[in-house]
């Protein structure tokens, strides 16, 4: 992962946008020698924000599992089919 100044990364930005769809993901930008931010490629920031999606549905999983709040597979379907009987399905 490049690690660029804000003022490198100014004078350079086409190019190192374009790399970024080459095979980098991401870049660091520092100001003052610290790092400030992340320039990353769509698909990175993509890949990302679906992997947190995915960590907090499992945490909410866990979390209902730890509260007793389950049914079977079983009573899911029969719910599921009374739903679509119904006509709110």
């Amino acid at each position: 992962m490049p690690i660029v100044s804000v003022t490198e990364f100014k004078a350079n930005a086409a190019r190192m946008l374009e790399s970024l769809g080459e095979g980098e993901e991401e870049i660091v930008l520092t100001q003052n020698g610290r790092a400030s931010a992340v320039v990353q490629s769509v698909a990175a920031h993509k890949r990302i924000r679906d992997s947190l999606r995915m960590l907090k549905l499992m945490a909410q999983g866990e979390a209902d599992i730890a509260a007793g709040r389950t049914i079977t597979q079983e009573q899911l379907f029969s719910e599921l089919a009374a739903r679509v009987r119904q006509g709110d399905g």
